[in-house]
């Protein structure tokens, strides 16, 4: 039976994969090209009956499930993207993934990949990215898997933050309604059969 502490502590067996999605709340960011990586993991929760509600302590709503005997924490942060990693550092350790963040994975928006373009990787840079700087920030590691959702890059740098946070047309989302979807199937990959068979099935798309 699972236990949790008055601050949503761990108590019993870890999870086998935590997936945080990372976008901004509320109406004003539904359907912008920065909540893409939120999109996946609504969609996981949808396809394994997850039902993602608050949790004591932590700033996100988030649920676990068993996925063929595998248990798969799902977790959308309710803070704005710049401050994820104050969610994502007690799901960690409410998950018990934090001293094997190889079982963390965190699906994101990315600006170097085309709209359309899916990719998996291990830990490296933060491209710019600052949800995933902050997670950097409270983990005090990048040692984490991406999952990577590609929007394209604006005609400028200064552009940036205007691309991200705006709604893309209506030919570029169905693209990326598409590439959610893969997402959603690479999180499964990495959970059944591991991270490098999910880079080798997804990667070489594109």
């Amino acid at each position: 039976m699972r236990r949790r502490g008055s601050r949503g502590e761990r108590r019993g067996t870890p999870a086998d994969l935590l997936v945080v999605g990372l976008e901004n709340p509320g109406r004003k960011y539904q359907g912008t090209r920065h909540n893409v990586g939120a999109a996946a993991v609504r969609l996981l929760a949808d396809r394994h009956g997850a039902k993602l509600k608050g949790l004591r302590g932590v700033p996100a709503v988030t649920d676990e499930v068993n996925v063929g005997g595998r248990r798969l924490a799902l977790a959308v942060p309710t803070t704005y993207m710049n401050e994820s990693g104050q969610a994502v550092r007690p799901l960690v350790r409410r998950y018990g993934v934090e001293e094997d963040l190889d079982r963390l994975v965190v699906v994101h928006d990315e600006l170097d990949l085309p709209p359309g373009t899916l990719k998996v990787k291990v830990g490296g840079g933060l491209a710019g990215n600052n949800g995933l700087r902050s997670i950097r920030d409270h983990l005090h590691s990048t040692d984490f898997l991406r999952v990577r959702i590609g929007v394209g890059k604006p005609p400028s740098k200064e552009q940036g933050a205007d691309h991200v946070l705006s709604r893309p047309g209506k030919r570029e989302a169905l693209e990326l309604e598409i590439t959610v979807a893969d997402a959603a199937d690479a999180v499964e990959v990495i959970l059944n059969n591991g991270v490098e068979r999910a880079m080798e099935q997804f990667n070489r798309r594109g």
